[in-house]
């Protein structure tokens, strides 16, 4: 019977092709688990880059658009605003940590009031500085009637800056007495203030809940002598949603510095702001006393809470301001209107002589909830001690 066994050097040749796609296809198994390991560890790290972009307080800067733009963990909160319809530098729109926007529309949304469209945003100026209104212009006021207003031109960006928990940016613009200002038309009439604005921008929690906090630094430097004459319209504005306003504002027809009439309807539904202040204020007694801080609350209409919060500051002139807190949804801070706000107290006319300088200090605080007034007076004294 014949033998069926192979010879050794046969055997060898058989089998090596075998241990050859044996270790090839080890090393292709290998090779496959260390671009599996790559993989995974780039799908682990870009969610994380782009979170790590995304996240912390960002201030972007578009000179040619007039704007720069904040944004809060990725999150639209508020634009700085130049060379716009306001004659003035603006905050808008004002938005929660829950993306609620706070604000009132420019122009109004459909369902919102149209009263007074110089109101827009957050803004800081004054009714009366020289005679001259800056508080009421806007483009709204007809050319033959532009003589008595003043206009504030943005002039630089100084410095802007984004961070982890806050960002800042720094602005400079300029005070003139008359509507037209150099960068939209022209103007003869020389300036009376130079103002540097620095905000601070920045992400808190308050009592549990989100918060977004606007600080404000406003030096204004006289380049001649100006007073500001006592006068309730002032100084630093914010025009509020349509929720926020008050559930019992009644109509009424408000005159402005220079006398001109402006009605103002009747409460809608869905408004239920409510003011409290520092002293105990509620509701309309809020408006024309003194306090440390205010703050509006209200519920949208999807019934979620929130509140705006306005903090005034120890160094401030005639610290504790006065609350120009209205029912139709104006609320501004104004430590210059004394007579304004009450006629028994001589008018204060504050004045800055040329050369000189004066400085105001606020903190604006965006809630998406409602706090204690023990909370706010721990950001109260929080804010005073810097």
């Amino acid at each position: 019977m014949p033998s069926h066994k192979l010879p050794a050097s046969c055997l060898r040749a058989r089998l090596q092709p075998c241990r050859e796609r044996h270790i090839s296809l080890a090393a292709l198994a290998a090779e496959v688990r260390f671009y599996s390991l790559i993989a995974i560890c780039l799908l682990t790290l870009i969610p994380m880059s782009l979170h790590a972009q995304k996240s912390g307080v960002a201030v972007t800067t578009n000179a040619a658009a007039h704007r720069v733009d904040i944004t809060i963990d990725g999150a639209p909160f508020t634009t700085y605003l130049w060379g716009n319809n306001q004659r003035k530098p603006i905050l808008y729109p004002l938005l929660a940590p829950d993306g609620t926007t706070l604000s009132r529309g420019n122009p109004p949304l459909p369902g919102e009031r149209t009263d007074h469209p110089h109101h827009t945003g957050l803004w800081f100026n004054y009714s009366n500085v020289n005679n001259i209104d800056y508080w009421n212009n806007s483009d709204a006021i007809k050319p033959d009637a532009r003589a008595k207003y003043g206009s504030i031109d943005h002039d630089r960006i100084v410095s802007s800056k984004s961070g982890a928990t806050s960002g800042e940016l720094v602005t400079e613009s300029t005070w003139y007495p008359a509507s037209d200002v150099p960068s939209i038309g022209s103007n003869q009439q020389p300036p009376i203030i130079h103002q540097t604005t620095r905000y601070v921008f920045s992400k808190l929690t308050i009592d549990g809940k989100p918060a977004r906090a606007i600080d404000m630094t406003v030096t204004l430097n006289a380049l001649t002598q100006v007073v500001f004459h006592d006068d309730k319209d002032g100084m630093l504005g914010i025009r509020v949603a349509h929720f926020l306003e008050s559930a019992t504002a009644a109509p009424e027809t408000l005159r402005d510095a220079n006398g001109i009439a402006t009605p103002v309807a009747a409460a809608t539904a869905g408004a239920n702001g409510v003011y409290r202040t520092s002293e105990g204020k509620v509701g309309a007694d809020a408006w024309g006393t003194r306090a440390k801080w205010c703050e509006l609350s209200a519920t949208t209409p999807g019934g979620k809470p929130e509140t705006i919060a306005v903090f005034d500051h120890t160094g401030n002139p005639n610290y504790p301001t006065y609350w120009h807190a209205r029912d139709y949804g104006l609320f501004a801070v104004n430590p210059l209107g004394a007579h304004g706000f009450d006629p028994k107290t001589p008018a204060l006319n504050f004045t800055i002589d040329k050369g000189n300088s004066a400085t105001f200090h606020y903190r604006i605080l965006l809630i998406s909830g409602t706090v204690s007034p023990e909370a706010l007076n721990q950001q109260s004294d929080s804010f005073n001690s810097k």
